[in-house]
């Protein structure tokens, strides 16, 4: 089943969009199912779980953060996460930084902005983000390589509330692009689109899914 979730959804996105695999509250064998037809990249948002995972496959998997990171909790993941896409606030830069500067290694991370209505949403205010990732600021952060921006579109069935989201870091993006990362290729990604709303996303320009329940099915959250 996994296998052909997998094939349908990669039948449809379109080339140069990359697909994180959600393996939150998953098992190890159902990611193992993923891994065998060829999926390398998993998203978990638990610390704890992530660690017992990456002990348990492959060292070429490559670990997406993508959950609410706490500043203690940074130390444990910086070592060999891929990409953290819920970089959430200047105190959480400060820690990655800090962290990473420990071992000598430049991590890649995700602003996430906070588009959506709901309150309980983490992630910069759409106004603040410019401001944050302004030029001076970002040399502050030398081994934080910022590679674009992340966010989660508003639970609603309102389709035009939730391209009115994804339009939003589609034109921050844009902005950043053309002043503070002007100069810096990296900076290329909207990671935008879950198991629900990913085609919308693509359409309004993601070039990163985190897709989970439509590959593994609904997550057993008593494990």
């Amino acid at each position: 089943m996994i296998a052909e979730n997998l094939r349908s959804i990669r039948g449809r996105l379109p080339q140069g969009v990359e697909l994180v695999c959600v393996s939150k509250y998953h098992a190890v064998s159902q990611i193992k199912e993923a891994y065998d037809v060829g999926e390398r990249v998993f998203g978990e948002s638990h610390v704890q779980e992530l660690l017992l995972k990456h002990q348990q496959l492959p060292d070429d998997v490559k670990w997406h953060f993508i959950g609410h990171l706490q500043t203690n909790k940074v130390r444990q993941i910086i070592p060999f996460v891929s990409l953290i896409h819920s970089v959430d606030s200047v105190r959480l830069m400060d820690e990655i930084n800090r962290q990473a500067e420990k071992i000598g290694r430049v991590v890649d991370c995700l602003v996430e902005v906070r588009v959506a209505q709901e309150e309980t949403k983490y992630g910069f205010l759409p106004g603040e983000v410019c401001e944050v990732l302004n030029e001076s600021a970002v040399q502050q952060y030398p081994y934080i390589r910022f590679r674009g921006l992340m966010c989660m579109a508003s639970n609603t069935d309102d389709v035009n509330r939730v391209v009115s989201d994804f339009n939003v870091l589609n034109d921050l993006f844009a902005s950043l692009k053309h002043t503070t990362f002007s100069q810096s290729p990296a900076f290329d990604i909207r990671s935008m689109g879950m198991s629900g709303d990913w085609p919308l996303a693509v359409m309004h320009g993601s070039n990163m899914v985190r897709i989970g329940t439509a590959i593994f099915g609904e997550r057993d959250y008593a494990r």
